[in-house]
């Protein structure tokens, strides 16, 4: 059975038609079989919705020939997971030519879908439409900064801070940014009090909640990064 219906479907055709430029390589991480403790990585118990999450890069490949699909299994290639810095699965990075630290960590599913959408386009076009202040202000960071978005399904404003976070890990090379699916890591969840979505953690020290606009987003992660905003 499809996941994509016909219409969602058809909609995402012509928009991989309309704005894909170069290609796209999604690279998906799973777990196929029971939990095993790795030194330095979380303890996850199972991974319910890997299945599901394979089952729509599929579909979501089948849809354009610009998107590649490499799948690995996050216990038997522990290489290729430290090579993507993934420590838990469901995984997929969304990457062009070079990975530009952009991460989804659960199924995008609900309203996160468009957000998929969105990272592939802006991976593909190479470009995103944040200011030129912002893009300049990101060039001055001399500090990695790591976001990670914690969203639900059915949030419609989680998508605007998960772009936000992909866009400025494409503008910056010190910036990586990840969509954390709430419900399926409560023990993140629990670790950095999530207790409404959109929740974003900076460099595990600096946090917001809800919608923002650009600017603030954008002087949270000089914060993190030790850079100050002019």
């Amino acid at each position: 059975m499809q996941l994509l219906n016909e219409e969602v479907r058809d909609f995402t055709r012509k928009k991989f038609e309309a704005e894909l430029r170069n290609p796209v390589h999604l690279v998906y991480f799973q777990k196929e079989k029971s939990p095993l403790i790795v030194p330095g990585r979380e303890v996850q118990e199972d991974c319910g919705f890997c299945p599901e999450t394979k089952q729509l890069l599929e579909e979501l490949v089948e849809l354009s020939d610009k998107i590649k699909l490499t799948v690995y299994d996050f216990e038997k290639d522990p290489a290729r997971a430290a090579e993507f810095q993934v420590d838990k699965v469901p995984a997929i990075v969304v990457m062009g030519e070079k990975d530009a630290g952009i991460r989804f960590f659960g199924i995008p599913s609900g309203y996160e879908f468009m957000s998929l959408l969105e990272a592939i386009v802006d991976v593909s076009r190479g470009e995103t439409e944040l200011t030129e202040e912002t893009k300049a202000a990101l060039k001055k960071l001399n500090r990695e900064v790591n976001i990670q978005i914690f969203v639900t399904p059915t949030c419609p404003y989680c998508p605007v801070a998960v772009r936000l976070g992909h866009q400025m890990a494409l503008e910056s090379p010190l910036v990586k940014a990840a969509m954390v699916e709430a419900t399926e890591f409560p023990e993140l969840t629990q670790k950095y009090e999530v207790f409404g979505v959109p929740k974003t953690i900076f460099n595990d020290s600096l946090s917001l909640e809800g919608a923002v606009p650009e600017e603030m987003f954008l002087e949270q992660v000089l914060k993190a990064g030790s850079q100050e905003v002019h």
